[in-house]
C-alpha cells in the first residue's frame, strides 16, 4: 500500500467515526507516523508504506477514530511558531489563545510574568521565549500538568527563567508581577455536559469553571490586586459571551481599566484588565 493509499483509507475510517476534518487528520497521522514534514510528504505520497511505519499509522488513526484528541495521538501541539508536548494531563491549546500572546508582545515586555493556571505552560514560556529577559512563575493546581509544562520549558531553554509551582489562583503567590496571564477554566455546568468526544478526553480542571462559568474570574479577581505590579496589566481569556461578566467582576473589586480584543469570528475572547484606565 503507498502512502497516498493509507491516507485515503485512513480518511474514510475517520470520517466514518465523526471526526471533523478527517483528510486533514489522516494527513498529520500520516506525518507522524512517518516522521515526515508537509513538503517531504506530499513529494512521496505515491511512496510504498514502510512496515513499521504502518503499524505506527494504523495504530494512531485506531486512537483518532476511538476520538482521542488529535494532540494526545501525536504528543504535540504548534502553538506560536513553536512544538508543545501536550496529553491528557493538560488543556489542548487553542489558536484562539495566541490572540492573547499577540496582545502582549505589542507592549515593550515584562520583566516578570505571572500565569495563572499554567497548564502545559504555551503562554507562559511563550512570553519567556519572545523575551529573552524576563523571568516568570506558572501556577497550577495540577501536579500532572506542572510536569508537562516543565518538561516544555526544558525544550524550549528556558527552565532557569521559569518556577513552576502547585497553587490555587493567586494564594500562596509571592511578589509583584508587570504581567498576569490567565487563561482559566470558563465552561458552565451546560457547557460540560455538552461537551464532544474530544473535549471529555481533556482535564475536567482545565474546563469547568463552576455553575455559571465565572468562578475562576472571582478568584482571580479577588487576588490580582495583590500581585500586580502598580502600572501592571493582566490579560485574560474568556468564553464567548462571557466579556460584560467578566468586566464587571473585575471592576467591583476597583479595576477601572477594562478592555478587550474579538477573535476572526468576532466574539470577544481577550480581556485587558489595569487600575486605572488608558489614556
Amino acid at each position: 500500500m503507498t502512502r497516498a493509499e493509507a491516507v485515503a483509507a485512513a480518511t474514510r475510517r475517520l470520517a466514518a467515526a465523526g471526526v471533523a476534518d478527517p483528510a486533514r487528520d489522516a494527513r498529520l497521522l500520516m506525518r507522524h507516523a512517518t516522521g515526515l514534514d508537509a513538503a517531504a510528504l506530499s513529494a512521496a505520497l505515491d511512496a510504498p508504506l514502510a512496515e513499521d511505519a504502518a503499524a505506527r499509522f494504523d495504530a494512531a488513526v485506531a486512537r483518532r477514530a476511538a476520538r482521542a484528541p488529535l494532540s494526545h495521538v501525536t504528543g504535540a501541539r504548534e502553538f506560536w511558531g513553536r512544538r508543545f508536548a501536550v496529553g491528557p494531563e493538560v488543556l489542548d491549546p487553542r489558536p484562539e489563545t495566541e490572540i492573547l500572546i499577540a496582545w502582549a508582545l505589542e507592549g515593550p515586555g515584562a520583566a516578570r510574568v505571572l500565569d495563572l493556571g499554567v497548564g502545559s505552560g504555551c503562554i507562559l514560556l511563550t512570553l519567556l521565549a519572545e523575551w529573552p529577559t524576563a523571568t516568570g512563575v506558572g501556577v497550577d493546581a495540577s501536579p500532572a500538568a506542572l510536569a508537562v509544562a516543565q518538561a516544555n520549558a526544558a525544550a524550549l531553554g528556558v527552565a532557569a527563567r521559569a518556577v513552576l509551582s502547585r497553587g490555587d489562583w493567586c494564594a500562596g503567590v509571592e511578589g509583584r508581577f508587570d504581567l498576569v496571564v490567565a487563561n482559566p477554566p470558563y465552561l458552565d455546568a451546560a457547557d460540560m455536559a455538552a461537551l464532544g468526544p474530544e473535549e471529555r478526553a481533556e482535564p475536567p480542571l482545565a474546563l469547568d469553571g463552576g455553575a455559571d462559568g465565572l468562578a475562576a474570574y472571582r478568584a482571580i479577581a479577588a487576588g490580582l490586586d495583590r500581585v500586580l505590579a502598580p502600572r501592571g496589566v493582566a490579560l485574560v481569556e474568556v468564553g464567548a459571551g462571557q466579556a460584560a461578566a467578566v468586566a464587571a467582576i473585575f471592576r467591583a473589586e476597583g479595576f477601572r481599566g477594562v478592555d478587550h480584543r474579538e477573535d476572526f469570528d468576532h466574539r470577544v475572547r481577550t480581556m485587558r484588565i489595569a487600575r486605572e484606565t488608558c489614556a
